[in-house]
């Protein structure tokens, strides 16, 4: 189903995004990565991912946060590829800080890179997807898109937010073989939360499975981190014939956290 299609996923050059990166080159999908990192990392992440799965990859190192390069960032996708048929909106930032010591230029990222790129890349792929009667859109929002906590108003805010935005692409586009979907991941071990973890093991001189089991008390109930190829399995999914009547959805996979 998937062979041949092009895939755009921003913010993919590590952890969830590029778990579903993986996962589409597989289903034979080629991929516009999206992201920073050590050039030569990223190259060898590039040439793994085509010579592995015999589809082209390219990588754009667009800053989400500026509209400008959100806008060369899809039009060097369809220069490559044509119509961009998948598009993921990955990009995140996340800030740590009660609202009243919240700084401004942090909310203002967060807005641009975690709301906003997918605004910009949405309005941007879609004509292309009109035209050729397929699209498959999936915003990751988070488990707190459905419920707050305190200290990370961008993130809660920006999260629940796509969301909404998910469900009005959803119903504009619910005429045409195109769908947009959310999903709401809980705690994965993506690098951010491996650096956590490994503040925690030398703050409070713990063991990592001591840590592991601290910081996932108030969360999964499975106790246990969501697996990156489990999110990359649910992305395909949705991308996949399997998906086509799956659209406007908000779809945890968390672990049971969102029925503790």
């Amino acid at each position: 189903m998937l062979k041949g299609r092009s895939a755009l996923i921003t913010g993919s050059t590590q952890g969830l995004g590029l778990a579903m990166a993986e996962r589409l080159a597989a289903d034979g999908c080629n991929i516009m990565l999206n992201g920073f990192g050590e050039p030569a990392e990223i190259e060898r992440t590039r040439c793994r991912l085509a010579d592995g799965h015999g589809v082209h990859v390219l990588h754009h190192g667009a800053d989400v946060a500026d509209s400008g390069q959100v806008t060369a960032l899809v039009e060097a996708a369809q220069a490559a590829f044509g119509t961009v048929g998948i598009l993921i909106n990955n990009a995140v930032v996340r800030h740590f800080a009660p609202i009243e010591a919240f700084r401004p230029q942090d909310w203002d990222r967060a807005l641009a890179v975690n709301l906003s790129s997918a605004f910009h890349a949405t309005r941007l792929v879609l004509p292309g997807m009109r035209a050729a009667n397929f699209g498959r859109i999936v915003n990751i929002s988070s488990v707190y898109g459905l419920f707050a906590t305190v200290n990370r108003v961008d993130y809660v805010t920006t999260k629940t937010a796509l969301i909404g935005f998910t469900r009005a692409v959803a119903l504009e586009t619910a005429g045409q073989n195109i769908t947009c979907n959310a999903i709401c991941p809980g705690t994965a071990p993506t690098p951010a939360i491996e650096q956590r973890l490994a503040g925690a093991m030398e703050k409070e001189g713990l063991s990592r499975e001591a840590a592991l089991k601290s910081f996932m008390a108030t969360r999964q109930p499975s106790g246990r981190f969501i697996a990156p190829e489990g999110v990359a399995a649910l992305v395909a999914l949705l991308c996949g014939s399997g998906g086509t009547d799956i659209t406007g959805a908000a779809i945890p996979i968390d672990g049971g956290w969102c029925a503790a």
